[in-house]
C-alpha cells in the first residue's frame, strides 16, 4: 500500500507542473517587459545626454508647443564663447547665484522655496536645462521625480560651461523667443556678445515670466529687478562663485 501511495503522488507531480508552466510563463514574460520598459527609456536618457554634451539639442517641448502658437520661432545657438561674459554672470546671479557650488541642487533654494509656501522657485539652472532640454513644463510629481532623477547625470556628464551653453540657447525670453542671442537682437539689435551690464542685467530681470515681461520696455519692477541682478553678477564675480564658467 506505502509503495502504491508513494507511486500515485510521484504521478500527480507531472500534472502539478503542467499546471504551473503556464503561469510560470506568464510571469516571466511580464517581468521581461517590465524590464523593457524601464531600461529602454533608462537607456535613451543616457544616450541623449552623452549626445547633447557634444551636440546641441535641436529642439525642446517647449519650443515645439510655441512653434504650434506662433509659428517659425526666433532663435538662433550662439556658442559660450561668443556671448558677453556679463551676460552670463547677470543669468546665473538672477536665477543660481550659487550655481558653482552644487552638484545640480541648492538645498538652501528648496528650503527657502518651502518656507516661502512654494511661491518661489528652487529650480536650479541644472534642473532647468533638464525640464527644458529632456522633459516638458508645467508641474506634476511625475516630471518632478524625473527631473530629480536625470539632473545628477547631467551634473556628471556635462561641464558647467556647457550646462550654462544649453540653457543660455534654450530659454525661452519671450513669446516664441528662444535663447540671449535673440534676446538681444530683439530688445537691443545687438548681438550677445555686444550687450552691456544693463542690458545684460534686463534681460536676466524677464527669466522667470518672458511673456509678461519686457527687456526692450521695462516696467519699474523689471528696473529694479534689473538692478539688483547687475550688482549680484558683479557680486559673483568678486566672491568666486563664477569662477566654474569663466577663464
Amino acid at each position: 500500500m506505502a509503495r502504491k501511495t508513494k507511486t500515485s503522488r510521484s504521478a500527480s507531480k507531472p500534472a502539478r507542473n503542467r499546471l504551473l508552466d503556464p503561469v510560470v510563463a506568464l510571469l516571466f514574460w511580464i517581468r521581461r517587459w517590465m524590464l523593457r520598459l524601464i531600461l529602454v527609456p533608462l537607456a535613451l536618457v543616457i544616450a541623449l545626454v552623452l549626445l547633447f554634451s557634444v551636440v546641441n539639442p535641436p529642439i525642446t517641448h517647449t519650443m515645439w508647443v510655441e512653434y504650434g502658437k506662433y509659428g517659425k520661432l526666433d532663435r538662433n545657438w550662439t556658442p559660450f564663447e561668443a556671448m558677453a561674459p556679463v551676460v552670463v554672470r547677470s543669468v546665473v546671479a538672477a536665477e543660481d547665484a550659487n550655481f558653482c557650488q552644487h552638484w545640480g541642487f541648492d538645498l538652501a533654494a528648496i528650503r527657502a522655496a518651502i518656507d516661502a509656501g512654494a511661491t518661489r522657485g528652487g529650480s536650479t539652472i541644472s534642473q532647468q536645462v533638464v525640464k527644458n532640454v529632456f522633459l516638458w513644463q508645467g508641474r506634476s510629481w511625475t516630471r518632478k521625480a524625473l527631473e530629480t532623477a536625470i539632473t545628477p547625470l547631467v551634473e556628471a556628464v556635462w561641464s558647467k560651461r556647457r550646462i550654462l551653453e544649453v540653457y543660455l540657447n534654450v530659454a525661452e525670453v519671450g513669446a516664441g523667443v528662444f535663447g540671449v542671442e535673440a534676446a538681444a537682437r530683439r530688445n537691443f539689435d545687438v548681438a550677445a556678445r555686444d550687450l552691456t551690464a544693463r542690458q545684460a542685467a534686463l534681460i536676466a530681470a524677464t527669466l522667470p515670466a518672458p511673456r509678461s515681461r519686457s527687456a526692450a520696455n521695462p516696467s519699474d519692477r523689471v528696473r529694479r529687478r534689473a538692478a539688483a541682478i547687475q550688482d549680484g553678477a558683479a557680486t559673483i564675480r568678486a566672491d568666486g562663485r563664477a569662477d566654474c564658467f569663466e577663464d
